[in-house]
């Protein structure tokens, strides 16, 4: 993330081909110490990892910014590979971000899908959900994202989440008004013409006409009630649902072993699909 500098402890990328990946780093944002722990383990696939995340701690034009994410590709690790090294520095070097963060995401996440489109065949016909989350001076937390990736947040003893899953039937309407379709078959979830089982990606180029990339965005005010917050791919989430996830995470005081736990869980449970989980913990 060229550009920003890093602080604390931790800051790390994974480069998407080892079967696990794990890591931690703590930091403070004003009033906030933030710590975070990662871990990712590749499914039980004939293809290569295709999860990528980003947990780090960076300044930016005199501001403490917490950056989170998940990237989950399908046919191919190159979308999310491009995601985790570019998507955070477009946000940020929108000059509107710093005025009207929603619209300079969503200009920045537009941007990113055209830069990613642009590069075909460079990085193949694939694509990538993305959950993104941006806690700026520890006190304002933004999450967006497109795909089936999903973020919850604990706060006030309550389990939010702060992402919306693009499910293909609830958006199956916008897909058949731009001349698509949506069928459970081959399998048992619903997919855009058949194939893809979200309506929303980066990349995906050859159904590019029938989805979006915009993002959804969700705001919330980080204070003395915000314990954790839990970012991960569907490995996890097609098994468990928000309150369990929080049950496991709330145990642990070190973040990397709540995230190395819930993958575990998700293991227990018989999840086949990589497995990747960031967790945010907020100590006033």
């Amino acid at each position: 993330m060229a550009g920003f500098c890093c602080f604390g402890a931790g800051c790390s990328e994974f480069s998407g081909h080892a079967s696990t990946s794990s890591g931690k780093g703590k930091g403070c944002q004003g009033q906030v110490k933030v710590s975070y722990g990662f871990h990712l383990v590749r499914g039980m696939t004939n293809h290569p990892m295709e999860d990528y995340h980003v947990a780090e701690l960076a300044e930016a034009k005199g501001n403490e910014v917490g950056l989170f994410a998940i990237f989950d590709g399908h046919l191919g690790d190159t979308v999310p590979a491009y995601l985790q090294k570019n998507l955070f520095s477009n946000i940020l070097n929108e000059e509107e971000f710093w005025t009207h963060p929603d619209s300079a995401i969503i200009k920045a996440y537009e941007k990113t899908d055209q830069a990613i489109l642009s590069h075909t065949p460079d990085l193949g016909q694939g694509g990538s959900t993305a959950v993104t989350a941006i806690l700026l001076n520890g006190r304002k937390l933004w999450v967006a994202n497109v795909g089936d990736s999903r973020a919850v947040l604990l706060k006030g003893g309550r389990v939010i989440q702060m992402s919306t899953d693009h499910d293909p039937n609830v958006e199956r309407s916008a897909i058949e008004n731009r001349g698509g379709f949506v069928s459970n078959m081959p399998g048992d979830v619903p997919r855009v013409c058949g194939q893809l089982a979200v309506s929303r990606a980066f990349g995906d180029r050859n159904l590019k006409s029938l989805l979006k990339s915009e993002p959804d965005i969700k705001v919330e005010d980080i204070d003395y009630t915000a314990e954790l917050l839990v970012l991960a791919s569907d490995g996890l989430w097609k098994v468990m649902n928000n309150q369990e996830v929080v049950d496991v995470a709330k145990r642990f005081k070190d973040p990397q072993a709540a995230a190395k736990q819930l993958t575990v869980e998700a293991l227990k449970k018989d999840s086949k699909d990589d497995i990747s989980c960031v967790v945010v913990r907020f100590r006033m």
